[in-house]
This record gives structure tokens, sequence and C-alpha cells, in this order.
């Protein structure tokens, strides 16, 4: 797989997502991870569940986790916040160790956020005490693996923030 100058590929997601042997993708779809939802689709070895509401997906999660699997979420940055007693109350409170992709929107990195949801987004995840990594490009990719331990060893949830959300997700 060739690196991406600046980009995040699709495909290193999913390569990562089945050397960490995630067996379920809880999200609500959006436009910006069509191709990764293409690649998924395709993955025999990922089931893609669905929500309707992002808070949906972490309760979602923790019964997938409960039951055995091993959930990832992807979500959006406006998502997660809108989330915040899901979090709380599911993944948290039930010691799940689930990572969740979260996509930085509005996010630059020189710090010049075009979006209110990127200037809140680590203040949020600090106020819950959740660990995070930044991954901008297929270069920084070895973080998720580095969250999926963490998620592990703690019992906790996660966050690995994609910081080229707008950019990275395109076909090759």
């Amino acid at each position: 797989m060739a690196e991406q100058q600046g980009g995040f590929s699709p495909e290193t997601i999913l390569t990562h997502l089945k050397a960490n042997n995630v067996t379920h993708v809880v999200w609500l779809p959006d436009s910006e991870t069509n191709f990764l939802y293409v690649l998924m689709q395709d993955e025999p070895s990922l089931d893609l569940i669905t929500v309707s509401r992002e808070g949906q997906a972490f309760s979602t999660a923790a019964g997938l986790s409960v039951g055995g699997a091993k959930p990832v979420i992807l979500i959006q940055n406006t998502g997660l916040m809108e989330s915040g007693d899901s979090l709380r109350g599911w993944a948290m409170g039930m010691n799940i160790p689930v990572v969740l992709m979260v996509g930085y929107r509005g996010w630059t990195r020189h710090g010049v956020n075009t979006d209110t949801a990127a200037t809140y987004t680590e203040h949020f995840l600090h106020a819950f005490g959740i660990k995070y990594f930044l991954v901008e490009s297929d270069a920084d990719a070895d973080r998720i693996s580095v969250a999926f331990e963490q998620a592990e060893r703690t019992k906790q949830p996660v966050a690995v923030l994609i910081g080229d959300e707008y950019h990275g997700f395109v076909q090759r």
C-alpha cells in the first residue's frame, strides 16, 4: 500500500481493523466515509451495524462487546459530543474496551479551525478522561493499534482522531 502524502486512505483503516481482529463496525453512515464503507462492505470478516443516532452506537457496541465481539465505533466529532451521556453510561460505565474512530471535522494542523466542532473536540475528550491519538496520514496509522492495545489494557474507550477527514478518504 503506497503512502499518500498528507492523506489517510480507507485501505489503511481497513488493514488496521482487520489486524486488530475487529468483528463489527458500528456507525452512522455519512458521505465523507463512502469509500471506506465500500471496502468494509466487501470485507467478509466485518459486520457493519448502522445506527440512526450516534448515541445508539455506544449501547450497540457495549452489547456486542459483552457478547464476545470486538466492535469499533466510527463517529464524527459532532456526533461524539452529542453522545456524551451514552459514552459515559454505556462505554465508560460498563468498562467497554472500544476504539472510537472520530472524524475531526473542522480541524487543521495549523490551528485555524474551520468549524467550532474542532475547537471543542479535544476539550470534550479531556473532560471525559478519554485518551486519544491523532492520525493525519497513513504514516500515523500505527497509532490505531496503539489505541486498541490501550483500550484492552484499561477496559475503557480510546479515541483515534482522524485529522484528514475531508482529504484522506479518497478512492485510489
